[in-house]
């Protein structure tokens, strides 16, 4: 099954980085991995309408975790693609409530009061997923060769993509911003570092992550 993937590397607010969302290709339908922040709602659009993405031929929308910047524009492109929104039940509730630390360590109370200024994340971007996925469901309904894969450590919802060619969409788990590296962010250091361990079992060759450009996964396992 022959698939293009195209990079969406998207700004976020307030000079905080930026944030990839990937859409993937398959015979004139596709798959959205995370959405991007609201702020870059309408350079999202533009990209897959030049990709030729548009209502009728989004299948999904499969999102990594629940956090803001990869969960921003789900709601808005449900509606204007009549897409399913899936992702991992144990991190439904972050995006129903817009609450990053919905089922995470509770930050200080004043970063607690920060957070919802800056993410861009209120009421109308909240919802509830249509389809919650799991560790080792098959995506071959959606017409891509693809699973999940359970990863936690960012969150405890945190899911990859894995592709039928070894390709791996890990979310936050690992990054890429000057090497690959675990993410910078986790909430459960345990659970990444056995996650991470999960995936070398995988053979994966070429790893699309959340933050940063893309890598091999043995150039992970040599600085790691």
């Amino acid at each position: 099954m022959l698939t293009e993937t195209k990079r969406i590397n998207l700004l976020m607010p307030f000079k905080l980085g930026s944030v990839n969302c990937y859409l993937i290709e398959n015979d004139s339908n596709y798959i959205l991995i995370d959405t991007g922040s609201s702020n870059r709602r309408a350079e999202l659009e533009q990209e897959l309408e030049n990709a030729g993405c548009k209502p009728g031929n989004l299948k999904l929308i499969i999102l990594t975790h629940g956090d803001f910047d990869h969960t921003g524009n789900a709601a808005y492109l449900r509606q204007k693609f009549g897409a399913q929104v899936a992702m991992h039940q144990d991190d439904s509730e972050m995006a129903e409530f817009g609450n990053m630390f919905f089922n995470r360590k509770q930050p200080n109370i004043l970063i607690r009061k920060i957070i919802p200024a800056f993410s861009g994340f209120g009421k109308k971007e909240r919802f509830k997923p249509g389809l919650f996925v799991e560790d080792g469901d098959d995506l071959s309904a959606y017409g891509f060769d693809a699973k999940i894969l359970s990863i936690p450590g960012h969150s405890k919802g945190s899911i990859g993509i894995l592709m039928a060619n070894d390709d791996l969409f890990c979310g936050d788990l690992l990054e890429n911003l000057d090497k690959p590296t675990l993410g910078s962010i986790m909430d459960d250091m345990v659970a990444a570092k056995t996650s991470v361990e999960v995936l070398k079992g995988h053979g994966i060759n070429t790893v699309y992550p959340g933050h940063g450009v893309p890598f091999l996964m043995g150039e992970f396992s040599k600085s790691n």
